[in-house]
């Protein structure tokens, strides 16, 4: 358990709270939820620049990452089909992927082909069933994904001033607006609240909020004197109590619930909002592809990590589809901005590909 990590280590239960928002951020669990420590875990290991455990924003916002890569990739040769969605992989006589065909009609033949979709994508949906092995589609379709994430991005006329850090007579960013904010973690117990709001289907009254102002790194991203603000928020459940779906009223419902929030730490904050865009559960699966709104593409638990991820005995990237392979969140070992699964998974391609 998380908590009786925290409770080790830290006397401070606001420190204790913060650092346990890095143990339940994308999943729907609470501090007290077996397992949540190793999400912790996953979320300070490494290193950026040789920092251990440290994190970074992206020049440009998080599109340049993978605009970065896509440069890396063509500058070696690739070809890259923007806005041509695959409508299913190409299969050969012996079962073997052979390519990709898109929506228009289109064949792509290859010798290998790689998904970085989730494994329900993949498997589900761009495979024929009747290729797979019965086992393993049913355990692709009994993954975990429930998530408990809403992410509000605004557009703010001024920088937030905080009570407990007022800003400036100048205005000008300090510190602490350069730094993950993390608001309603005054205690480990409010986190276990929210999240049993929303285990029972009602949106957290007091959210697990992360905010953090990225044009006060990248001025580039709004006007002169304006900001944008990221919220990453939780517990917001995938399905509301009484079967009700996420409509406008409800989500801006929730989205003024958070406001509010933020409101009391930051008077004035409210006023300064010049818009929103408030992406629920079902709209990060609609827009992204992220199966339950899981940011991940499926929880972080311990029964879905390691030899388990997506399914047992194909933890090695290779799927039963002989030359297609699974490289992106869904696989070993899991979700986060860091590659790992995407440069193992390409080892064992180059590997197979030198043998055909």
């Amino acid at each position: 358990l998380l908590g009786q990590i925290l409770d080790h280590w830290f006397e401070s239960e606001p420190l204790k709270a913060t650092l346990a928002t890095d143990a339940v951020i994308g999943a729907m669990a609470s501090p007290h939820t077996p397992g949540s420590g190793y999400v912790l875990l996953h979320h300070v290991m490494g290193e950026l620049e040789g920092r251990r455990g440290a994190w970074g924003y992206v020049a440009g916002g998080m599109g340049a990452l993978s605009q970065a890569i896509a440069q890396a990739a063509t500058a070696r040769g690739a070809h890259i089909f923007a806005e041509k969605a695959v409508c299913h992989v190409l299969l050969g006589r012996a079962g073997e992927a052979q390519g990709v065909v898109l929506q228009d009609g289109t064949e792509v033949r290859s010798k290998l082909v790689l998904s970085n979709a989730s494994p329900q994508i993949t498997f589900l949906e761009l495979v024929p069933q009747e290729q797979l092995p019965e086992d393993f589609v049913q355990r692709i379709r009994q993954l975990d994904t429930r998530s408990p994430v809403t992410k509000i991005n605004v557009a703010v006329d001024r920088l937030p001033s905080f009570l407990a850090a007022p800003n400036a007579r100048d205005g000008q960013p300090l510190p602490h607006h350069q730094c993950s904010i993390h608001l309603n973690c005054e205690g480990t117990q409010l986190l276990h609240q929210a999240f049993t709001e929303a285990a029972h289907g009602h949106p957290s009254s007091r959210p697990m909020i992360e905010l953090c102002i990225p044009s006060v790194l990248d001025p580039g991203l709004a006007p002169p004197g304006c900001h944008v603000v990221s919220l990453f928020t939780q517990y917001t459940p995938s399905l509301l109590a009484g079967g009700r779906s996420w409509d406008e009223q409800a989500r801006n419902a929730y989205a003024d619930t958070v406001f509010d929030c933020i409101e009391d730490y930051a008077p004035g904050f409210k006023a300064s909002v010049i818009g929103r865009d408030i992406l629920t559960p079902p709209d990060l699966e609609r827009i992204f592809g992220l199966p339950g709104g899981n940011i991940f593409h499926g929880g972080m638990s311990l029964d879905q990590l390691y030899f388990a991820r997506p399914a047992p005995s194909y933890s090695g990237y290779r799927s039963p589809v002989p030359g297609l392979y699974l490289c992106g969140s869904g696989a070993h070992p899991g979700g986060g901005v860091m590659g790992a699964a995407g440069r193992n998974a390409a080892q064992v391609a180059i590997e197979d590909f030198r043998h055909l």
